[in-house]
């Protein structure tokens, strides 16, 4: 099955950023004064000017920020899809570093605000597809994660990539239980990681990361299932092997490295043939690698997804 990557839109028609702040606004309001800590945590958020870049544009209806940004799995905050939202407040994003090791010729602690810095900031209108059938289309704040690899200068044995979370239970309760092994960690190969799709992401709807969403930084892998964009990333190791991610570690029948959207392999216990777009009523079906085939595709020529899922 081809899927077109070519569905651009020009900017002109992208949602303008000044809506983006009247729907925020208006949701303030909704909320009312009993909920102000949820609206800080949801909503607050310093601007992060970005060019749009249209070279992955999408014409897909955005998924209402109300939703995005209260529905959410995370974890190392709670369980629930509401859960977060409300606890994530206890998270503090400043002082906040990066460090970059592993094989690389120049390992390097990247402090937040460095980072934030180190390319051009983008917008880029992704879909997420979760792996339980849900999905969103969010317009993402960031550069590519090659911008920062190129940093530290892998050296011919890095051959994957990985990520590592905070890992800090008195910030994030969550993690008081043994639902994971935390902290919580994710993995690339190195060629998915240098792909210009591969985006190290510090905003959405023109704002920072709300603490829900993965703050300050966490990658978006637009191709594969959510859990593989890892969030509120602390440490990235490059690797000659590939690393066990966390996952993988607790279900390896059910959660397998690669994770590439497939609508052809069904979890053990759900199909993933349909999805559900939040704020649709109806399912649609999956699209192979989440609609981005003709951009991935050639990263898997030769290999049998269902037996590499």
């Amino acid at each position: 099955m081809k899927i077109s990557g070519k569905s651009v839109i020009p900017a002109s028609e992208i949602t303008p950023r000044a809506l983006f702040e009247q729907r925020r606004h208006f949701m303030q309001l909704a909320l009312g004064a009993s909920a102000g800590l949820l609206a800080e945590s949801v909503f607050a958020g310093e601007k992060l000017p970005a060019t749009l870049s249209e070279a992955y544009g999408l014409t897909d209806k955005l998924t209402p920020l109300k939703d995005v940004t209260q529905y959410n799995n995370f974890y190392e905050f709670d369980t629930s899809k509401e859960g977060p939202a409300k606890l994530a407040g206890s998270l503090k994003t400043r002082p906040w570093t990066v460090s970059v090791e592993g094989e690389v010729r120049k390992p390097k602690q990247f402090d937040i605000d460095a980072l934030l810095k180190l390319a051009p900031m983008q917008e880029r209108i992704y879909r997420l597809r979760c792996v339980e059938a849900w999905s969103m289309v969010i317009p993402w704040l960031g550069y590519p994660l090659a911008e920062l690899l190129k940093q530290v200068e892998p050296t011919s044995e890095a051959r994957f990539v990985e990520f590592v979370s905070l890992a800090d239970p008195e910030q994030m309760p969550g993690q008081r239980k043994p639902v994971l092994e935390w902290p919580y960690r994710e993995g690339l190969r190195i060629d998915e990681a240098m792909h210009p799709l591969a985006l190290l992401i510090f905003g959405l709807y023109g704002e920072m990361l709300p603490n829900q969403n993965g703050a300050p930084v966490r990658m978006v892998v637009p191709w594969k299932y959510g859990f593989k964009s890892a969030k509120s990333i602390v440490k990235i190791r490059l690797l000659k092997q590939p690393p066990v991610t966390s996952w993988m570690q607790a279900g390896p029948s059910e959660y397998g490295f690669y994770a590439n959207v497939n609508p052809a392999v069904d979890h053990p216990r759900w199909s993933q043939a349909k999805e559900r777009r939040l704020g649709d009523f109806l399912k649609r079906p999956t699209l192979p690698f989440n609609g981005y085939a003709e951009q991935v595709a050639g990263l898997y020529v030769g290999m049998d997804l269902t037996k590499n899922f």
